[in-house]
């Protein structure tokens, strides 16, 4: 999702019994929902649990929130970001190739699409699951991944 989507959450988009995620009001005035797997929903119970002991300000409806307790704002993403990537051992390659918030986003969607391709899948029938996933108002807007420069090749499927 984007980052602006992330920190507009509420805690009451999150369904942790249907692992599912809504996104409400997202680019272009459109919302989604967002099938979460298991393992993340299990890390958002253990976040919202010590988020639970740990904030000053428990009533926040924010779901994502800064130490202070309140919701996190944008300006707050690139630090917070560095801090996790340190506090994960996660190193820049050199100083002008960072690891970067949006990269995340990027990478989600180039790997799906190798993953697809490997599989087999006909990825072009399946790109409008891609595009819905990325929030797209239209998968002609999921092509950029789909044709980015700065991919490598995408091999062939493997074989059976």
């Amino acid at each position: 999702m984007r980052v602006g989507e992330a920190l507009r959450l509420d805690r009451s988009d999150l369904s942790p019994g249907e692992g599912l995620l809504t996104i409400r009001d997202s680019k272009f005035g459109k919302s989604r929902q967002l099938l979460l797997h298991p393992s993340t929903v299990s890390a958002l119970g253990c976040y919202l649990r010590r988020r639970g002991e740990l904030s000053p300000v428990p009533g926040e409806p924010a779901l994502l929130v800064h130490p202070a307790g309140n919701r996190l704002n944008y300006p707050a993403v690139p630090y917070t970001f560095r801090v996790l990537l340190g506090r994960a051992g996660i190193q820049p390659r050199s100083e002008r190739c960072r690891p970067a918030i949006y990269g995340l986003r990027h990478s989600f969607a180039v790997s799906t699409l190798i993953r697809w391709y490997r599989e087999g899948a006909d990825v072009q029938a399946r790109l409008p699951q891609l595009s819905t996933w990325l929030g797209h108002a239209d998968p002609k807007w999921t092509y950029w991944y789909y044709s980015d420069s700065r991919v490598i090749p995408i091999p062939a499927p493997l074989p059976a």
